[in-house]
């Protein structure tokens, strides 16, 4: 393929330095179809060398207090947020998301990740016991791990590589980060302001590739003792088979499946607004949307009227219009297997309201070649359907009818997967009940994706293996030591 000049061109960064590749991946926009960047394709010489400087560097960064590496990571947060509108058009140039919620979600969401744990790293506490008709006294100590993998996803990109790089490196760990290839920028941007925050050379070592390649490499070095890896469930089981051998410690946070269920009795001028957002945020491309919709009969009819007459307002184009509320897929690929989905569901016999196929998308001139859906929404269809079962990862959702608490918990937790869900009632009891039923990490009452970074994020099932959070990430990256005393 020929290229431009003003294609950007992006390195490695490895112990404190750029380093140019041999060899390219294309990167696309996907609002325009066009290649606008070249990608390292890494392999193992470079997962290599990165790993050698961040063994180099760890003795030095792990010998700071966390109070050193707090002030650190606080400077790296306030450059990154001086640099907020750079960092929102490139996320949306990149992913194709809308420079709105870039600029709204990402990019902050970024930036406090790191003050998040600057802050959580100074206040843990560790565990002592005494055995008085013993003479003893026990007593736990924590100290970094070593060198980190950390492999990220494309969909939320520097959101969730600082969701792993800023605890690794606040409890003294080095990193070797592998961002996707599909959306490397904002990665490569976050590492021209190391040096300025005082990150020592070779703390932070961003190599870019694939994860075939690159990824293999990093799961596989032995040199490196821990894994945290964000994405598909079929990569994570390839990286619990390629790190067996060296029975690596493993944070997995996989897909999704998440029910919303909605009872009679819902507030649904709260519902309906927030079930939209849970449903086409970030083009339904956040492991946490809602995917399965279930609705109490004796209001069903009046949800779906209203929900597809909303739906239908959300405007899809240019991410950089500020009107806009769906950007692009992340590529043609995606974009064909999120529409597969919503063709076998018309086989199947389910009705589209609303969306793929059944309404017209006009794009913008400069647009029309770029990865664009409207927000989809199916019914009548049935619980074992892939489009029930499967995550689509797209925008869009299945709204469904229930009659009982009891049926509804059974039909929620009938897929694979077991990551969030979301309950709507204004019967106090119920949500509570309803909550400790349903196989879900996270449960969302009347709003969703209402955060605390304290608490444990993960999921159950196919979701994933372990949580992260100021305590479950402080206990990932570190290793804990019982030392006993005997006076």
């Amino acid at each position: 393929m020929a290229h431009s000049k003003a294609l950007l061109v992006l390195e490695n960064f490895i112990g404190g330095k750029f380093v140019p590749s041999s060899s390219y991946i294309d990167s696309y926009n996907p609002s325009t179809g066009d290649v606008y960047c070249r990608v390292p394709d890494s392999g193992k010489e470079e997962v290599e060398a990165a790993v050698k400087a961040a063994k180099v560097a760890f003795p030095i960064w792990s010998s700071k207090s966390p109070l050193e590496r707090s002030q650190i990571l606080n400077k790296l947060a306030d450059l990154i947020e001086h640099d907020l509108e750079a960092f929102a058009q490139a996320e949306s140039k990149d992913q194709g998301k809308t420079v709105t919620f870039a600029r709204t979600v990402d990019i902050p969401r970024a930036v406090y990740n790191f003050r998040f744990f600057a802050s959580s790293i100074l206040h843990h506490t560790t565990e002592c016991t005494e055995m008085a008709a013993m003479g003893c006294m026990h007593y736990t100590s924590r100290t970094p791990a070593g060198v980190a993998g950390l492999i990220s996803p494309w969909n939320l990109p520097l959101y969730l590589l600082t969701w792993k790089i800023a605890p690794a490196i606040a409890c003294g760990n080095t990193v070797v980060a592998k961002p996707s290839e599909m959306t490397s920028v904002t990665a490569w941007m976050m590492c021209k302001l190391l040096e300025k925050a005082g990150v020592p050379h070779g703390v932070v070592n961003v190599v870019f590739g694939t994860g075939a390649r690159a990824g293999e490499a990093l799961v596989c070095h032995p040199d490196v003792p821990l894994i945290s890896f964000t994405g598909s469930t079929l990569t994570a089981q390839r990286i619990m088979e390629k790190s067996a051998p060296h029975c690596k410690r493993l944070s997995l946070e996989l897909g999704g499946k998440n029910p919303a269920i909605v009872f009679d009795d819902a507030d649904l001028l709260q519902c309906i607004p927030t079930t939209l957002r849970s449903s086409f945020a970030n083009q339904g491309e956040i492991c946490l949307c809602t995917s399965r919709i279930f609705v109490q009969r004796g209001i069903y009819s009046e949800f779906l009227k209203r929900f597809v007459a909303e739906a239908k307002k959300w405007k899809v184009g240019n991410p950089s219009d500020p009107t806009v509320d769906v950007g692009a897929l992340i590529s043609k690929e995606h974009l064909e297997k999120v529409r597969s989905y919503v063709k076998k569901a018309q086989a199947e016999g389910a009705r589209v309201f609303c969306g793929e196929g059944v309404d017209s998308l006009a794009l913008p001139t400069g647009n029309q070649k770029g990865y664009f859906m409207l927000p989809t929404v199916i019914a009548e269809v049935k619980d074992e359907s892939c489009c029930m079962q499967e995550e689509i990862f797209g925008p869009v959702t299945c709204v469904v009818a229930f009659d009982t608490e009891e049926e509804v918990i059974e039909r929620a937790n009938s897929v694979k997967y077991g990551l969030a869900a979301t309950v709507w009632s204004s019967n106090v009891g119920r949500v509570h009940r309803v909550a400790q039923r349903l196989q879900a990490g996270l449960v969302w009452t009347n709003c969703w994706l209402v955060r605390d970074l304290n608490l444990p994020f993960g999921g159950m099932k196919a979701s994933g293996i372990g949580r992260e959070g100021a305590k479950d990430s402080y206990e990932f990256f570190t290793e804990v030591k019982t030392i006993t005393i005997k006076h």
